[in-house]
Parts: C-alpha cells; sequence; structure tokens
C-alpha cells in the first residue's frame, strides 16, 4: 500500500516514518509538514493510505480531508482523544493518540489492508516475519472504536447498506461496519458463503431450506435475485 504522512510534529514524522518502514506492505511514497502542500500532490496521485494529524496550524487533518477530491484510507494520529467521534464519522480506518506504540500502529494497518484488499493475508508482513500461517478461519472487523473478531462459523448472513454492512452472527445480533459488499463477497466465496442478492450474502451451512426466489436462515427469509440465482445453485449442486 502507498502511503502518505501529513504531520506538523518532525518527531511524529520520524516515528511514522520508522513505523512504516518495519512494515514490508507499506510504501511511503512522501511526508508532509502541512495539510495545504498536500492536497494537490493527493489528488493528482495513486495513494492508497494517509496517516493524518488532526490538529495542525491553519488548515486542520479535517479540513484536509473533507477539501481532498480523491479519498485515500486515512488513519488519524493526534495527541488529542477529543476528536476521535469526530474522526471516525468522516469514516477513517482507525485513529492513533500519541505517543503511538508500534503494536497499536500495527492493528491499524492490519485494519487498512484488510479493506483495501480483503483477500490478502491478514497480518502486515513485516521484516522479521516467519513462514506463512494456515487458513485463517476468522476476519477483524472495524465496529464502534474496536476491531472485533468474528469466526466465520458464526457468521448467518450479511446485509448491505450503503457503504455500511450489517453481518448478524448466531448469537441473535449484528455488527454494523464499514466495508463495502462486494469486498466481503472476495474475502468469502471460498469460506462457503454466497451472493444471492445485491444486498445479501449468505453462510451456506446456516441455510434451513431453500424456495424458488428465497432462501431461510434462523427466522430470516432472504430473497434471491436472478441475476446471482444461477452461480448459488451452481454452488450447491442444485
Amino acid at each position: 500500500m502507498k502511503c502518505v504522512i501529513i504531520d506538523d510534529e518532525p518527531l511524529a514524522v520520524e516515528l511514522l516514518e520508522d513505523f512504516v518502514k518495519k512494515v514490508d506492505s507499506l510504501e511511503l511514497v512522501s511526508t508532509f509538514n502541512n495539510a495545504i502542500d498536500a492536497v494537490s500532490f493527493i489528488n493528482q496521485n495513486n495513494i492508497d493510505l494517509i496517516f493524518l494529524d488532526i490538529q495542525m496550524p491553519h488548515f486542520s487533518g479535517i479540513d484536509f480531508l473533507n477539501t481532498i477530491e480523491k479519498k485515500p484510507l486515512v488513519i488519524f494520529t493526534t495527541a488529542y482523544s477529543d476528536y476521535a467521534v469526530e474522526g471516525f464519522n468522516l469514516g477513517a480506518v482507525d485513529y492513533l493518540v500519541k505517543p503511538i506504540p508500534f503494536h497499536r500502529f500495527l492493528k491499524s494497518v492490519v485494519r487498512a489492508q484488510q479493506i483495501n484488499n480483503p483477500a490478502a493475508a491478514v497480518q502486515p508482513i513485516s521484516e522479521t516475519s516467519a513462514a506463512p500461517e494456515t487458513e485463517q478461519d476468522f476476519m477483524f472487523v472495524r465496529a464502534e472504536y474496536e476491531n472485533v473478531k468474528m469466526n466465520f462459523s458464526d457468521i448467518l448472513f450479511i446485509e448491505g447498506l450503503k457503504d455500511y454492512v450489517k453481518i448478524y452472527t448466531t448469537d441473535n445480533k449484528f455488527t454494523l461496519t464499514l466495508i463495502s459488499l462486494i469486498k466481503l463477497e472476495n474475502l468469502l466465496s471460498s469460506k462457503g458463503f454466497s451472493r444471492i442478492h445485491r444486498s445479501y450474502i449468505i453462510n451456506i451451512k446456516h441455510v434451513k431450506s431453500i424456495q424458488k426466489n428465497k432462501v431461510l436462515i434462523s427466522d430470516k427469509r432472504i430473497p434471491i435475485s436472478e441475476s446471482y440465482k444461477n452461480a448459488f445453485f451452481e454452488k450447491i449442486n442444485l
């Protein structure tokens, strides 16, 4: 992921530069000590991720985010926790409070990688990474102010709601998270899940019955659209 650091504190920039160098999957493209200089650069270049300080003189990180045309993923960095709610309302991947420990930085990068490419490995590849691990049967999603672990086997179905999705689980609860349905489809299609409608992905193992145009999961009847019907029926050998 190509990334940029925007922060008016030289020591903060230096620390983030050092952190980025430790993660092989991150490429630092440029750094800026004010947000104004970064506007045209972001609009003219393909950047995947910005580490963005919120409180900067004259032009804050939030002003910057509301100004740029291209909107890469953003991880806010600040010494003030008061901005957390506003940061998440703007769709930030995460919110890091200074001084930032490396393990907390890594958690944010993992989250950004999952959003940018859900099919990729869950953990970032560092300079000291070991041999690849066995295939994982869970994922982490952002909900409120934390990354929540979700076992694939516990997911009943997923409902798309514009920019957000609701992930319904076997405990009769749901988790609301900011991610596109198509990204989850790419991640889950090989895990026993199937997209059956523009707004729904289902876990096939939890299907109780199938009608011509609906499936029953728990007590929910979920529509099967014509555009997904053939692929779904082939997947379950109907």
